[in-house]
C-alpha cells in the first residue's frame, strides 16, 4: 500500500526520467510475452499414495495379448501387479508370467480422450528397464484416423528403446502408404545405459517441422512428410489431435526376444510427464 500512494502522484516523473536515460528495461516491462515460448497445458507428476493406480482421469489401460502388430510376447493388463505408484513415480513392471497364451505381463497405457494435443512439447523423465528382448516406449497416436488406418494417419515416437541398445534413444516418424518411417538416433557415452539414471526425453511438434532431445541436447529434426490422401496436403497427418502412449512390450520382430540372458521382472520408472504449448495469439 506505500508503494500505491508514492508512485500514484508521479508517473509522468517517473517515466521522463527513464526516457531521458535512454532505459530500455521500461519498454521490456510493457512488452508482450514471447510468443514462442511453451507453456504447460497437462502434466502428471505421479504424486498419488504409495500403491495406487495410476490417475483414471488422465490415463487408459488398453489390455490384451494380440501381439499388437508386431509379433510381442506379453498380455497388457490393468493390475497393480504391472502398473502403480510408487514414491511419487508411476512404475510399470513386466512380469515373466503366462497369462491368456503369453508368456509375460505388462502395462500399456493411452491418454485418448483424456489429454489429446495438436501441436506441443512432450517430455517423459524417465528411467529404463535393461535386458535382452525388453522394449520400453513413449509415444503419440492419431486421436482420430482421419487419414486412414495406420500408417496413413501417423505415429509419432518420442522414445523408445530396445534391450540389445540399452544406450540409445531412438525418435522416430511414421507415415504414408506405402509405410515410411525416419528415425534419428541418440547414444550416452561409452559404458552408460538409459538403466542407470533418469534421463528427459522430449519432442516438440511444430506445423512444419519436428525436433526430438535427450537432456536438452538436440539429436534429431525432421521437417519433410507426406500421406496418401490426396485431400490432404502436408502437413497431413501431422495436423490433427494426438494423443499419448506409455508400454513396456516383451519381445517382438524389432528387439528379439528374451533369452538365457534375460531377467525379470523389469521396471520402467517415470518421475513426470508434461505437455506444453505455445500461447494462443
Amino acid at each position: 500500500m506505500i508503494i500505491n500512494k508514492i508512485m500514484k502522484p508521479i508517473p509522468f516523473l517517473v517515466i521522463s526520467l527513464f526516457l531521458l536515460a535512454g532505459c530500455a528495461p521500461l519498454v521490456n516491462f510493457f512488452s508482450p510475452p514471447d510468443p514462442n515460448s511453451w507453456q504447460l497445458v497437462w502434466s502428471d507428476e505421479f504424486d498419488q499414495p504409495d500403491g495406487s493406480a495410476p490417475d483414471p482421469n488422465k490415463w487408459n489401460h488398453q489390455k490384451g495379448g494380440s501381439g499388437w502388430g508386431n509379433a510381442e510376447s506379453q498380455y497388457y493388463t490393468d493390475s497393480l501387479e504391472n502398473s502403480y505408484i510408487q514414491d511419487g513415480m508411476l512404475v510399470i513392471k513386466a512380469n515373466k508370467e503366462y497369462m491368456m497364451g503369453r508368456d509375460y505381463t505388462s502395462a500399456r497405457m493411452t491418454t485418448q480422450s483424456k489429454g489429446d494435443w495438436q501441436y506441443a512439447r512432450v517430455e517423459i523423465r524417465a528411467k529404463l528397464p535393461n535386458t535382452q528382448g525388453i522394449w520400453p516406449a513413449f509415444w503419440m497416436l492419431p486421436s482420430k484416423m482421419t487419414y486412414g488406418i495406420w500408417p496413413t494417419s501417423g505415429e509419432i515416437d518420442i522414445m523408445e528403446m530396445i534391450g540389445k541398445e540399452p544406450f540409445r534413444s531412438y525418435g522416430t516418424l511414421h507415415y504414408g502408404n506405402p509405410h515410411t518411417h525416419t528415425s534419428g538416433t541418440y547414444d550416452l557415452p561409452a559404458g552408460q545405459t538409459f538403466a542407470d539414471d533418469f534421463h528427459v526425453f522430449a519432442m516438440e511438434w511444430e506445423p512444419d517441422e519436428f525436433r526430438w532431445y535427450v537432456d536438452d541436447t538436440l539429436f534429431y529434426t525432421k521437417n519433410d512428410w507426406f500421406t496418401s490422401s490426396k485431400q490432404a496436403p502436408y502437413p497431413a497427418p501431422f495436423d490433427q489431435e494426438f494423443h499419448l502412449l506409455i508400454n513396456m512390450a516383451v519381445g517382438g520382430r524389432w528387439p528379439g526376444y528374451p533369452d538365457e540372458t534375460s531377467v525379470f521382472p523389469q521396471y520402467l520408472y517415470v518421475d513426470y510427464v508434461r505437455v506444453y504449448q505455445h500461447p494462443k495469439p
